[in-house]
């Protein structure tokens, strides 16, 4: 089957998460908006195409299927491209992580936009500055710490013991935070060995290396979802 992948061009978002899995597996997929242009997008968010109504991208369409929303996409697709364990329980379980990343990245984004995504970040930076030092000190050894130790509990090189499209996330993850706060990384690199080592693996991967090598994969930005401004990440 050809999948269609819906998401904004010139982007690096949320849409990267699900572009990172169709790579892996070598899938065969039609980036939509990447060929047609953004505005591919807008018969479907209004409600216009066959298929249910997203409320905002990414979202895949697969036959006569639409499906929206990063960790529904990587659910549907998960068994198909083999990224997903074939139990019930394990399966439930990947949904679970991939939720909790979505957690996460929701915290990130309202990092250098907590007021509101409507305003410009220039908007809102002193509300911003006392986010993100929530973020660095509290938030990101919370979270990081929870995927460290679930790696542990589980062999260390796979959080459901065996390569799954939670670990294609958790990298999409930690090159997103490296970017971002490339300095509270470096202080928190040494504390998640077991995380450092699965984001090596994964670069490694033959569909992902050739995917970071090629023309398809977007630099991270200032317009994404992982967006690096000096101040946020400690600077004087």
């Amino acid at each position: 089957m050809q999948y269609a992948l819906y998401y904004w061009t010139g982007i690096q978002g949320r849409g990267e998460f699900v572009r990172l899995a169709l790579e892996d597996a070598g899938a065969d997929y039609v980036d939509m908006a990447r060929v047609h242009g953004d505005a591919v997008m807008q018969p479907f968010l209004d409600g216009h195409s066959e298929g249910a109504q997203p409320f905002a991208p990414p979202f895949l369409k697969a036959g006569r299927q639409v499906i929206a929303q990063v960790a529904a996409i990587l659910d549907f697709l998960g068994p198909t491209l083999d990224l997903v364990p074939q139990a019930a329980s394990r399966r439930m379980q990947a949904l679970q992580l991939q939720l909790t990343i979505a957690d996460l990245v929701a915290e990130v984004h309202d990092t250098h936009h907590p007021i509101a995504a409507s305003k410009y970040y220039e908007d809102q930076k002193s509300e911003a500055r006392a986010r993100a030092a929530a973020m660095r000190d509290e938030r990101l050894p919370k979270f990081l710490g929870y995927f460290e130790q679930l790696l542990k509990a589980n062999g260390g090189r796979h959080p459901l013991r065996e390569h799954s499209y939670v670990d294609l996330s958790l990298f999409q993850l930690l090159s997103g935070l490296g970017y971002m706060f490339p300095r509270r990384m470096q202080a928190l690199w040494p504390t998640l060995p077991l995380l450092r080592a699965l984001k090596d693996r994964v670069e490694q991967r033959p569909g992902i290396a050739a995917y970071l090598a090629s023309e398809r994969r977007l630099a991270f930005n200032t317009n994404g979802i992982f967006r690096h401004y000096p101040e946020l990440d400690g600077e004087k």
